[in-house]
């Protein structure tokens, strides 16, 4: 792993961790939190409804994250939970009327805003950025899930600590 490695691994977490904190701020500023916006974004746009486990899956949210998150919106009659017919124990959640008109807006800016930003790409650059950007997510996901003692040599060793920490360290 060379300097140039490392520095690059920096700025890419870095640009993640400001995407986050734009998503964040932007939920924020209309009234709701990041991981609430995540889930009624994919509601608004799932007419039939989806199951509690499909918005995990496609949140990537845990279960009781998802759960409090939709008991929030039940009290505000934004959404409904409905018993399956084929399967009882697994639940349909729907949006309303009400709960559209609630988020309507905000959904549909950001939406527009994604779709926008990436529409100022080429066709190429844009499946070279999907490309990579799942390459990194699949490799992260291996080097992080292995066991911390099989590969992870010492923060000393590495000359690198995590995006945020190495923000506050101001490299």
């Amino acid at each position: 792993m060379t300097k140039e490695d490392k520095k690059n691994a920096y700025l890419y977490c870095k640009f993640r961790d400001e995407q986050f904190a734009l998503y964040d701020e932007y939920a924020k500023r209309n009234g709701m939190l990041m991981k609430t916006l995540l889930v009624v974004n994919i509601l608004f746009y799932a007419k039939e409804g989806l199951t509690q486990k499909d918005i995990c899956s496609r949140t990537f949210q845990s279960k009781q994250t998802v759960n409090l998150i939709i008991q929030n919106l039940l009290k505000e009659a934004y959404v409904t939970v409905e018993e399956r017919k084929e399967n009882k124990r697994e639940k349909l959640v729907k949006m309303t009327d009400a709960g559209r008109a609630y988020c309507e807006k905000v959904v549909r800016h950001i939406t527009w805003a994604e779709d926008t930003a990436m529409s100022m790409f080429t066709p190429e650059e844009q499946k070279q950025l999907i490309d990579l950007s799942r390459t990194f997510t699949k490799n992260l996901t291996k080097l992080v899930n292995q066991e911390m003692e099989e590969s992870t040599p010492p923060l000393q060793a590495t000359g690198r600590q995590t995006c945020s920490a190495a923000e506050q360290r101001g490299i």
